[in-house]
């Protein structure tokens, strides 16, 4: 992940009264759609983590990231940065920056200097502190005790308020079936390629293409994902699942260099020709922001050669988040259900299926000859 091409100056805010209307104007300014974020850190923590799930929290999303990591240390900052980078998120307020240790403004101004995000630092005393100081010392920073300055970089120039519109809340607590999902739990077992492939435009020849999403249904479905996971390889797999229609073992056969930004394609890999062989998937607008929240991820995790989505050994996290987002595949008919009432059966399709290939119709069985 390269640095982004000069940051922005980093803008102290000093508010030497603790004047109420600072805090109140900065966390008005918070408009995610817009690209403002305003965060508030949680009192009584001096944890670099801690100030990355508060991040992760601002940006709509839970704090946690399921799962295991090598490093034993949860990616919380990475995650954060590559949500950031993806939605855009062009401005960043900081309240209570005088409560900063020098390594938590210092992953602060790493942040920054990744994402380019211009970073407001609000001091609610009427000095800059010895930790904050300290950690800008080699940062291009102004400072500013004027209040329509300050507001004016909380909101941006000129200033846009955010609109009256209401936005949909957190995960309905209805289902919605998507048919797409059908085989993400397929037992099909493809490999990524070993060798550079640039695979062509999908064709559909053995299967039909998974129906696109209504613009209702996107917007839904992506709001959903937003808010019911921070881990972007679990949200983008999901995401990926609904405009290809692939299994998660074929997902996984995604590398970083497989997403194509310029041309908003996806490329999957099957090189036994198990379904649709190598084949380039075109990535609608909605989901797009997943796709690159995910490859900006593993690029700060773990590089170019690693899974661009979900791994198969995440299968078990990535059906709990699609779950918690309240999406499923079709469900089979009550006399057909074979767990109890409410929990989703990913895999009946692929039962179904099975069952159709072990019974073979007596009027094709013949008797051999004598």
């Amino acid at each position: 992940m390269s640095l982004a091409a000069r940051p922005p100056s980093v803008t102290v805010v000093i508010d030497p009264g603790d004047d109420v209307i600072h805090t109140h104007t900065a966390l008005a300014a918070h408009h995610l759609p817009s690209g403002r974020i305003t965060l508030h850190p949680g009192p009584g923590t001096t944890s670099e983590t801690g100030l990355a799930h508060d991040l992760l929290a601002a940006l709509g999303k839970p704090p946690l990231l399921p799962g295991r990591f090598p490093s034993g240390r949860q990616p919380a900052w990475e995650a954060a940065t590559a949500w950031i980078t993806a939605l855009p998120v062009t401005r960043l307020t900081v309240l209570r920056a005088h409560r900063l240790t020098a390594r938590r403004a210092m992953r602060l101004l790493q942040l920054q200097a990744l994402t380019g995000v211009h970073l407001t630092l609000v001091c609610h005393r009427p000095y800059l502190p010895a930790a904050l100081h300290q950690a800008l010392r080699t940062a291009d920073y102004s400072v500013t005790a004027d209040f329509e300055a300050a507001r004016r970089h909380y909101y941006g120039t000129p200033i846009v308020e955010p609109p009256s519109a209401d936005e949909p809340a957190g995960p309905a607590s209805r289902w919605l079936t998507l048919p797409a999902l059908d085989r993400l739990v397929s037992y099909d077992s493809p490999r990524p390629c070993v060798d550079l492939c640039m695979p062509p435009q999908i064709a559909w020849r053995h299967r039909p293409p998974p129906a696109p999403l209504t613009t209702h249904t996107a917007h839904r479905v992506a709001h959903r994902l937003h808010t019911a996971t921070a881990h972007p390889r679990l949200a983008s797999a999901i995401a990926a699942a609904l405009f290809t229609g692939a299994s998660l073992q074929q997902l996984a056969t995604a590398r970083p260099r497989d997403y194509d930004t310029a041309a908003a394609t996806l490329a999957l890999h099957d090189r036994t020709r198990y379904t649709d062989g190598c084949a380039a998937y075109p990535v609608p607008d909605w989901a797009g922001v997943f796709l690159r929240a995910a490859a900006c991820f593993t690029r700060l995790v773990s590089g170019e050669d690693q899974e661009l989505l979900a791994a198969p050994g995440a299968r078990a996290h990535l059906l709990r988040v699609a779950e918690t987002a309240r999406l499923r595949p079709p469900q089979p008919p009550a006399a057909r259900r074979q767990g109890p009432v409410g929990r989703v059966e990913w895999d009946w399709r692929e039962r179904q299926e099975a069952e159709q290939y072990e019974a073979v119709p007596t009027s094709r069985v013949r008797s051999s000859p004598r």
